[in-house]
């Protein structure tokens, strides 16, 4: 679970494409990575022997913990969504998946 320590302002490392002007971005990738951050250690699903149910109870306990400490603190929970990446073939045992939990501040 990564939680992000540091700002970044869009606009700066956002440019416009038009008929006149379609050169690519040149935003540096250096100036847009943060390395202020703080990531919580969750457990894989997986082993050799297969799914392991003490693992995904334990990451939802630490992401349940993570969710309430936020709304403690006086974030609302605003969207939740969910993504794979993988090969996609029989063979892959790279595949990643991410859920993105957006808050946003209660005024």
């Amino acid at each position: 679970m990564i939680s992000v320590n540091e700002t970044r302002d869009y606009k700066e490392f956002t440019s416009t494409k038009s008929e006149e002007d379609n050169g690519r971005n040149k935003s540096d990738r250096g100036d847009i990575r943060v390395k202020g951050f703080d990531e919580t250690k969750l457990l894989n699903f997986f082993n050799i022997g297969g799914i392991r149910f003490q693992n995904i109870a334990a990451n939802d306990a630490i992401v349940t913990s993570k969710l309430n400490t936020m709304s403690e603190e006086g974030w609302e929970l605003a969207f939740v969504n969910s993504g794979v990446e993988s090969y996609g073939d029989k063979t892959d045992k790279n595949g990643i998946y991410i859920t993105r939990y957006i808050f946003k501040r209660v005024k």
